[in-house]
């Protein structure tokens, strides 16, 4: 008999560009900053990066926290747990939370 559980938890935050031109200087800085990095999220230092690949690019390197002082803003963050053993069917969880608008 195999007791073990295994169990996974998945954090998505969502985030929207609130200024393009901060996201960009940012990304293309992280590309200069870390090209190994960024080599292997397929981007170059030399090349431009459009919009959706330089947020995709400062997401994968820095915390949500950061992200805000770059020009992005969480609008979404959702926690996914899932749960199981050989014997039974996965237990999931998922929980959304959006942050208070500013007022």
């Amino acid at each position: 008999l195999d007791l073990r559980v295994r169990a996974q938890r998945i954090q998505i935050d969502e985030l929207v560009v609130d200024d393009p031109r901060q996201v960009l200087a940012h990304a293309r800085q992280a590309a200069l900053d870390d090209p190994e990095t960024a080599e292997q999220l397929g981007y170059s230092a030399t090349e431009p990066l459009p919009l959706p690949d330089a947020a995709a690019l400062l997401c994968a390197l820095y915390e949500t926290d950061a992200l805000t002082a770059m020009g992005l803003r969480l609008t979404r963050h959702t926690t996914r747990v899932s749960a199981s053993n050989q014997q039974t069917e996965p237990v999931s969880l998922v929980r959304s939370t959006a942050p208070d608008p500013e007022g």
